[in-house]
């Protein structure tokens, strides 16, 4: 699934441990999210577009063939 979390936490001036330290996981799930190689939980997607002000539709791009 395509997200915004990278953009989002670069212009932040986040690093990707930071921004895992804000919502409670690690830098390397922070990476594998934006990497497209893990889809977080409902609550991490949550807790993430609520650390940005913006709504996990904003956050995460859903498209019909993601669908798993």
């Amino acid at each position: 699934m395509q997200n915004n979390v990278k953009r989002l936490r670069e212009e932040r001036g986040l690093t990707q441990k930071e921004l895992g330290e804000h919502v409670g996981v690690s830098r390397q799930a922070i990476n594998a999210i934006e990497t497209g190689k893990f889809d977080p939980s409902i609550w991490l997607a949550y807790d993430l577009a609520q650390f940005f002000s913006v709504t996990i539709e904003a956050l995460f791009l859903f498209k019909e063939e993601d669908r798993k």
